[in-house]
């Protein structure tokens, strides 16, 4: 599997390659994003609310302490990043010709989804247990 994605468009496109890894790439943005739908609605919803009610640090962070807003937030964290990622790698592989550094920005860009989230979701568990 890991030398399919070695392979060049044109070895893929005459069979050499596997034609399921477009599919399942394709698949999995149009799933994160429907998932970022009602995720980012409530997100936004619910940080109009805290601010319209005047809500200061120590509010937000009890906020962030009940496990229902926090595990919603760690789930628009994870979905967030790992659908930017996807979205990314797409637009990488269109408009980058050099194929070294097409790979090179698709690894950077993966890396820093992966320790953006990580981070983001540090910072959700930390404020929900000290909060």
């Amino acid at each position: 599997m890991a030398g399919s994605r070695m392979r060049s468009p044109l070895g893929r496109a005459i069979g050499l390659g596997s034609a399921k890894e477009g599919v399942d790439h394709w698949w999995a943005q149009r799933i994160t994003a429907l998932a970022l739908v009602p995720l980012v609605v409530w997100f936004v919803i619910s940080v109009v609310e805290l601010a319209g009610s005047g809500a200061d640090l120590p509010v937000f962070a009890a906020w962030v302490g009940y496990p229902l807003p926090a595990v919603l937030l760690i789930l628009l964290l994870v979905a967030t990043f790992y659908h930017s990622a996807l979205g990314l790698q797409v637009v990488i592989e269109d408009w980058v010709a050099i194929e070294g550094l097409r790979l090179g920005l698709i690894i950077v860009t993966k890396l820093a989804a992966i320790l953006l989230a990580v981070l983001g979701i540090f910072a959700v568990v930390k404020i929900s247990f000290t909060g």
